[in-house]
């Protein structure tokens, strides 16, 4: 760990080891930001992104935790404080598997697989840094969404649901943290293609784009971007707020 020193503020990334999680802590380390690069098992992945912001002259460290367990993210805070110090800005992006699963074969697990990253791992993270920001005066919750919940797909009705779920959370939370100066946004991204897509075919993409207004499709620093606005001080008057960045394929 190289750089920012003492002082720096601390962001959290959970699932940073890869995908928009490993973007997003890297926008935010040359932001200037102390970044706590969480995984779930590739510490090798996590490892890579903190060697990343050290080479370009940030602050980084990484600490594997399951974020869907109670007492893994307790002791998880404890560790980001020790090592970094108290955390002010929280990316909640985290997620896990998203099997389409049409509503004859649909399970009550199939929405609690769905719940357990978008509703009970921001609650708990949510939690364990509370006390930070409160003592800070202030801080940043951003939730990693989807422009799903609009598009409502067939045979998505799990994880759709709990994007929905965690877009209430959202709201909720900016009004009951707002007297703290805690602003809670969420950023719902449309289909930004990471090394979880593997290989994308070329019909794939032209049935996406023929609905892009903007005609491209977006890319892991399109996110970040709105990530790092939404942590920055210019948004400081910004909260209970959907932010979308899909190059118009749903508008509201």
């Amino acid at each position: 760990m190289t750089g920012l020193g003492p002082d720096a503020p601390v962001a959290f990334v959970s699932g940073a080891s890869r995908g928009l999680g490993a973007v997003i802590a890297r926008r935010l380390a040359a932001d200037g930001f102390a970044v706590a690069v969480n995984y779930g098992s590739s510490r090798e992945g996590a490892e890579k992104v903190v060697a990343d912001i050290s080479e370009a002259g940030g602050t980084a460290a990484a600490f594997g935790a399951d974020v869907t367990d109670e007492t893994a993210v307790a002791g998880l805070a404890e560790r980001v404080r020790a090592e970094l110090g108290p955390v002010t800005v929280l990316v909640a992006n985290a997620t896990g598997p998203q099997p389409e699963v049409p509503i004859d074969r649909l399970e009550w697990s199939d929405h609690l697989a769905q719940l357990e990253f978008f509703v009970k791992s921001p609650t708990l993270l949510v939690k364990a840094f509370l006390p930070d920001m409160r003592a800070a005066g202030g801080g940043r919750v951003v939730q990693i969404g989807s422009d799903m919940f609009e598009r409502a797909l067939a045979g998505w009705s799990a994880y759709v649901a709990a994007k929905g779920a965690q877009w209430g959370l959202t709201r909720s939370w900016a009004r009951e943290l707002g007297p703290d100066a805690i602003t809670v946004n969420l950023v719902a991204p449309g289909w930004i293609p990471v090394e979880r897509h593997g290989e994308l075919g070329e019909a794939d993409v032209a049935g996406y784009l023929a609905d892009l207004p903007l005609g491209r499709i977006g890319v892991p620093d399109d996110i970040a971007a709105a990530v790092s606005f939404l942590a920055s001080d210019a948004a400081a008057f910004v909260t209970g707020q959907r932010l979308t960045v899909n190059g118009g394929h749903t508008i509201d």
